[in-house]
């Protein structure tokens, strides 16, 4: 699909000089699918927040200790 969008001419410019003007709309769709990932996996991130409540936890008294012991029983490491 075709839109028509507006840009300022040194916006315009630096496009140019990373992608190369016959390369602008490729460019832009890389651009704006990488900004839409990213804002997605922000929503992921913020919807998150707050699902694991602040104690009770099994790590709570020593999370270093928690830590090393499950790296030490994960099979798939080596050493």
């Amino acid at each position: 699909m075709r839109v028509h969008i507006e840009l300022d001419d040194a916006l315009v410019e630096q496009i140019d000089r990373r992608a190369g003007a016959r390369n602008r709309s490729d460019y832009i769709r890389r651009a704006i699918t990488a900004a839409l990932h990213d804002s997605a996996r922000w929503e992921m991130i913020e919807s998150a927040a707050g699902a694991i409540p602040a104690e009770g936890h099994e790590w709570d008294e020593d999370p270093a200790a928690w830590v090393r012991s499950q790296r030490r029983d994960d099979v798939r490491r080596v050493g």
